[in-house]
């Protein structure tokens, strides 16, 4: 994360949150959607999520029925097992793990089910999606834990002045 925009990334975050949430209020959606693709790859470039990992840390994805399924076999676990050992419902009535971060976090940050993690897993952080803007409530949740939302985010703003 050696860019100058990453500097103290979380602070300027937390300072641009009504900045962030103004955008994505009064942002033309349709004009918005097709810059994503692009600026999702220029922030994957820039951040080593290896080297951050906040997601895993912070967050829980949903399981839905069929990652419970490919997970808990992976395992070779039941899924009834798996369910009682990882997962709870939450307020939203989805499974989300019970603890934080989440168990399949290595200390080397690597993600020991990586190959079969959860759908929401693999599509974090929806910087390239139109979930992205279409649900600004958890953009701007995910802009305080993940540089790369804010990378976006903020390139997203400067594009649009122009």
């Amino acid at each position: 994360m050696s860019d100058s925009l990453l500097e103290n990334w979380e602070a300027k975050s937390k300072e641009h949150t009504k900045l962030y949430k103004g955008f994505l209020q009064r942002t033309h959606k349709n004009n918005v959607i097709y810059k994503l693709p692009d600026l999702h790859e220029e922030a994957s470039q820039k951040v080593d999520c290896l080297s951050c990992a906040n997601c895993c840390k912070n967050y829980s994805p949903r399981f839905k029925t069929p990652d419970i399924k490919r997970i808990s076999k992976v395992l070779g676990m039941k899924e009834g097992n798996f369910i009682d050992t990882y997962l709870k419902i939450d307020d939203e009535g989805d499974y989300v793990l019970i603890t934080k971060p989440c168990p399949f976090l290595g200390e080397d940050n690597y993600c020991s089910i990586y190959e079969d993690r959860p759908s929401d897993c693999k599509r974090f952080p929806y910087t390239d999606e139109d979930v992205f803007i279409k649900r600004p409530a958890i953009t701007l949740k995910n802009a305080s834990f993940c540089p790369i939302v804010y990378v976006v985010l903020e390139r997203l703003i400067e594009v649009n002045k122009s």
